[in-house]
């Protein structure tokens, strides 16, 4: 006869509001990733950046929290989860003030990395917290539900946010709002929310830096390929992050306690997960940044039309999310995630159709098709993960997941987006109209952003030429980012469909279990 034990308490009232004091910023968070998408051409306008430079301030949020964020989880763990996530809130509501009043690009990528680095101090504590809230398991699982449900939201609605801020107010806005939410932090996490710490844990800062220098080195030289800059510095970063990597690796491997346990990628589940999840978010991140741009640039659509014309794909999105689960415990989680990401190739290739002069139902029903392709591996990954690996390590399997996403959707904004600018860059020079001055077709065939603002300078005709061109070359560099993006869902499927078929439905594993431990 078994003995029973007693049972866990059960959360209060308490601990509810206290999960929403954590999942209000981690939305926050993550919403952060997307909002600058529609602010864009509004920022390059006052800002002036280059292409290049507009790129690393929509990416380099996601590289500092993706590169620091296991770094910062082991620091909560020393100091204080609570406390480090008070400080990221301050940190990261001072920062967005001064990114408010920037008038430089230099500056703002120099902000949004800031923005990263105390983004990354805070989402560990979010979901640490939550086990420390929460005891009982079947409230546990309900909050890691609700807070993994908000990072799905804030990633899909950050664009239409950013829409309702600069139909009002100016982009500034879409720094300043996160203001009132980590005051919320502040105020709302002594009173709510335990404090919790580990003071044997030992952070490896320099491992941490090893990560983010090897990811910013190889990014830095994809975006100088597409830039069409010289060959040699950029092949000179790229193996030069690749060495720094593998010096990154070699050094969790011979550490007594990593700062992240690569050996976990030798299980097939967890190596196969993030695998399709990381190509899967960068296929989607990429194409996501540019169409944005399309509906403003090509489509001529305002702010917030724009972004009530991504409302439908994200609020389907949000139900695919919500329902993978469910489909995940009759069927094979791996096949669930290789149909989604199937419907995903199936909105690329329509994207790739697109042109000028695309009606806008159709440019929605293509977004409506592709986006929530992505759902399935939004929705079963961390579990995925988590359930794979001994309950010691399940801490830092659910770090890699998070890591996974925010790395995933920075990847395609830098490579997928770098993709689309070579491809605007390559079709523009044969499509300036005649008689253009020097000095514009110079800005006009940097980005479509230069190319619209020098086009408001031009007499009347020769205007409208550009525009027109500018919008006909940024449409052919959407369409060969979405034959990119494409062969990655493609990939990503087969790896799901292959790598993962082996996991059982979860409604079978849990009646095994039950039956084994009855």
């Amino acid at each position: 006869m078994n003995q029973t034990e007693a049972p866990a308490p059960t959360a209060g009232a308490k601990q509810w509001w206290g999960l929403a004091v954590l999942v209000t910023p981690s939305t926050l968070l993550f919403m952060m990733l997307t909002i600058l998408f529609l602010a864009a051409p509004n920022m390059a306008a006052d800002l002036n950046p280059t292409s290049t430079q507009l790129l690393w301030i929509l990416d380099i949020y996601g590289f500092a929290m993706a590169g620091f964020l296991v770094a910062m989880g082991v620091l909560g763990d020393r100091i204080g989860k609570r406390r480090l996530m008070v400080i990221g809130a301050i940190l990261f509501a001072g920062t967005s003030i001064a990114a408010a009043l920037t008038t430089s690009p230099e500056l703002m990528i120099a902000w949004r990395a800031l923005l990263g680095l105390a983004a990354a101090m805070m989402i560990p504590a979010t979901l640490g917290l939550i086990f420390v809230l929460f005891a009982d398991a079947k409230q546990r699982g309900v909050a890691i539900g609700v807070w993994a449900g908000g990072i799905s939201a804030g990633v899909a609605l950050g664009p239409l946010l950013s829409g309702l801020l600069l139909e009002g107010f100016g982009w500034q806005a879409t720094f300043l709002v996160a203001v009132p939410i980590m005051a919320l932090v502040v105020i709302g996490a002594p009173l709510l929310l335990p404090e919790h710490k580990d003071p044997t844990a030992r952070i490896d800062l320099f491992s941490a830096l090893l990560l983010v220098g090897g990811l910013l080195a190889i990014i830095y030289g994809i975006k100088r390929f597409a830039a069409q800059e010289p060959a040699g510095p950029s092949v000179a970063l790229l193996v030069a992050g690749a060495l720094v990597g593998l010096w990154f690796v070699i050094r969790q491997l011979r550490a007594e306690k990593s700062l992240l346990d690569v050996r976990l990628f030798a299980n097939p589940t967890v190596s196969g997960a993030l695998a399709v999840f990381l190509l899967s978010a960068a296929a989607l991140g990429g194409v996501y940044s540019l169409f944005t741009q399309y509906l403003q640039q090509v489509q001529e659509l305002s702010p917030l039309q724009a972004g009530l014309s991504i409302l439908p794909a994200a609020a389907v999105l949000i139900v695919v999310a919500t329902l993978s689960p469910v489909f995940a415990r009759k069927f094979r989680p791996g096949n669930v995630i290789a149909i989604g990401l199937l419907t995903q190739v199936v909105g690329y290739i329509l994207f790739t159709q697109l042109d000028a002069s695309t009606g806008l139902a159709l440019v929605i029903a293509s977004f409506v098709i592709t986006y929530p392709g992505v759902a399935p591996s939004m929705a079963l990954t961390t579990d995925l993960v988590v359930s794979s690996v001994p309950p010691e390590k399940a801490g830092g399997a659910s770090g890699l997941a998070t890591t996974a996403n925010d790395l995933g959707i920075s990847l395609g904004v830098a490579v997928i987006g770098s993709v689309g600018i070579a491809a605007y860059r390559g079709q523009i020079g044969g499509l300036l109209p005649d008689g253009l001055p020097a000095d514009a077709a110079a800005v006009a065939s940097d980005s479509v952003d230069g190319a619209m603002a020098t086009a408001t300078e031009l007499p009347g005709s020769l205007g409208e030429q550009l525009i027109a061109a500018a919008q006909e070359a940024f449409t052919g560099g959407l369409n060969t980012a979405a034959i990119v993006s494409a062969v990655i869902a493609a990939v990503a499927a087969t790896i799901a469909a292959t790598r993962l078929r082996h996991v059982r439905p979860t409604g079978e594993a849990q009646q095994a279990e039950e039956v084994s431990t009855s």
